[in-house]
């Protein structure tokens, strides 16, 4: 067996536990898993919200219910990590930045930055690998407005969900070809955050030269 397909006959056997794991918990065991997604646990999302997307599919789930609760739990585990960052985050950074290379100075730079700029930034990184679980802590750090932020993060997240979630109701338990899907959604959102966020810093540098030129 080559590794190609010994990698194939193992990720669909994957997916094949996970869509029992899911169908037992239920509606009640996506929010907790998005909540643990969203939080510090490094729990992937792409093993939950896919095959509750193949439950739905089969008539187990009912799709927007499967959005709604991924929406919910990844919410619930981003004002979590807020909070943290709110509470302890700049007394931690204050007493043992220095040992991690952060200075008060960055701190300040930072929550000027999300003052400024967290709604592009809380939105486009929702979307991305990696990042989308810990960017509530810098906007808990810089106390980004807490309405903004759960708009924001349910718009980002709301995206991904309904990405996942299609994938999951469409490829249903094949193996493979879910991996194919998820790397191609993944390239997908990358490239349009690159986008998004090079006309967006196109916008903001055409307004502050209007500005100027207004003052002027």
């Amino acid at each position: 067996m080559s590794v190609a397909t010994w990698f194939s006959a193992l990720f669909h056997a994957l997916v094949a536990w996970l869509v029992d794991v899911v169908g037992s918990m239920g509606y009640p065991g996506i929010v907790a898993l998005m909540f643990l997604e969203s939080s510090f646990f490094p729990f992937p999302s792409e093993v939950v919200i896919p095959p509750a997307g193949y439950l739905a599919y089969s008539g187990m789930m009912n799709p927007f219910a499967v959005v709604f609760c991924g929406v919910a739990g990844s919410l619930l585990g981003a004002y979590f990590n807020y909070y943290i960052a709110v509470r302890w985050g700049r007394k931690f950074f204050d007493r043992f930045g220095r040992y991690f290379f952060v200075s008060p100075e960055a701190l300040d730079k930072a929550e000027i930055f999300f003052a400024r700029h967290g709604h592009i930034s809380t939105f486009t990184a929702r979307l991305l690998p990696v990042i989308r679980q810990y960017v509530s802590l810098p906007a808990g750090l810089a106390r980004m407005n807490l309405a903004k932020f759960g708009v924001y993060t349910a718009l980002g997240s709301g995206i991904w969900v309904v990405a996942l979630t299609a994938l999951g109701y469409w490829i249903g338990g094949a193996g493979e070809a879910m991996y194919e899907g998820l790397r191609k959604i993944t390239a997908g959102l990358v490239v349009f955050c690159v986008v998004l966020i090079a006309v967006y810093v196109a916008f903001c540098a055409l307004r502050n030269r209007r500005g100027k030129k207004n003052i002027g």
